[in-house]
């Protein structure tokens, strides 16, 4: 079938709008069309929408927005959170690594034995092609200094240049033993600690490019920990992965062991205060989601 839907003005697409039911002041309207698109907006609109794509009734513009902002205000929430998650498991994985295998180990595809021989190259392509345009002075300096004996830099520098996805890789592919410390480190096992981390790095990448993320199911979902070794994923809340609730709830578990000094949950706290007419269980949340023992540590 051939697309044939034209290309609308804002005012044209603020009329269909308000024609279909959206309460609203035209050129508040068209203001917030310009600021984010028709079809960014559409997102936020459709639990608004009935069956015959008009409204329902009662639905302003205003409540959307207050949906859009908070959306935008959870992911700069999150991307916070997931910072210091990052930094804490990519320097604590290095650590391991480079006491296991020297500063230059990584290069070596046995320091990898997880990794195919295919996916170690790549991992080191991409390693080295950050290195060749990052601009920090301290990749500069080492080049200037080592360069006629080192193309590469020592991990716990390249470790400063690495994206979250080659972090992944890394975890991914270093020895049983280093994953299981890595678990050890933060309480589950290693197997729960790479889901942990694909389900976040999914996230992240959904934060970095302003997507929806309040009221959409997970694709990477984050492994809950058996309710045997692990009841306060269990009781008396029950923690499940495929809403944001349960990124939430890794992201908490993991701050209260890399920053439990942080006040990232007042934070959250008061921006759900702040946007009381968000439904919470479109993204997951139990009624008494703060009763769960991950959520009540400070």
């Amino acid at each position: 079938m051939k697309y044939t839907k034209p290309q609308l003005t804002f005012e044209c697409q603020a009329d269909l709008l308000i024609k279909r039911g959206l309460i609203a002041d035209r050129p508040t309207l068209i203001k917030r069309l310009e600021a984010v698109s028709y079809y960014r907006l559409s997102g936020y609109l459709f639990p608004f929408r009935n069956s015959d794509d008009t409204f329902k009734n009662g639905t302003t513009i205003d409540t959307v927005w207050k949906l859009y902002t908070f959306d935008r205000q959870l992911r700069l929430l999150i991307l916070d959170a997931i910072e210091r998650i990052e930094i804490a498991v990519r320097t604590n994985l290095v650590y391991l690594h480079v006491h296991q295998h020297g500063p230059f180990g990584y290069t070596l595809p046995e320091s990898l034995p997880c990794l195919s021989s295919d996916r170690h190259n790549e991992f080191l392509q991409k390693l080295n092609d950050e290195q060749n345009r990052n601009k920090e002075v301290f990749v500069k300096h080492f080049l200037q200094k080592y360069g006629d004996s080192h193309q590469n830099l020592p991990f716990w520098m390249s470790c400063e240049i690495m994206p979250f996805g080659m972090m992944l890789t890394l975890l991914n592919g270093v020895e049983k033993p280093i994953r299981q410390k890595m678990g050890d480190l933060y309480g589950v096992s290693d197997d729960v600690l790479l889901s942990w981390m694909r389900s976040i790095n999914g996230v992240r990448n959904i934060c970095a490019h302003h997507s929806r993320l309040w009221n959409r199911e997970i694709g990477y979902q984050p492994t809950i920990p058996r309710k045997n070794k692990h009841p306060e994923w269990h009781s008396p809340v029950e923690v499940t992965g495929n809403r944001i609730f349960g990124v939430l709830t890794v992201l908490k578990y993991m701050l209260n062991r890399i920053a439990p000094q942080s006040n990232w949950i007042n934070r959250f706290t008061d921006l759900l205060i702040r946007y009381p007419e968000v439904p919470k269980r479109q993204m997951g949340f139990a009624d008494n989601w703060q009763e769960c023992p991950i959520w009540k540590l400070k």
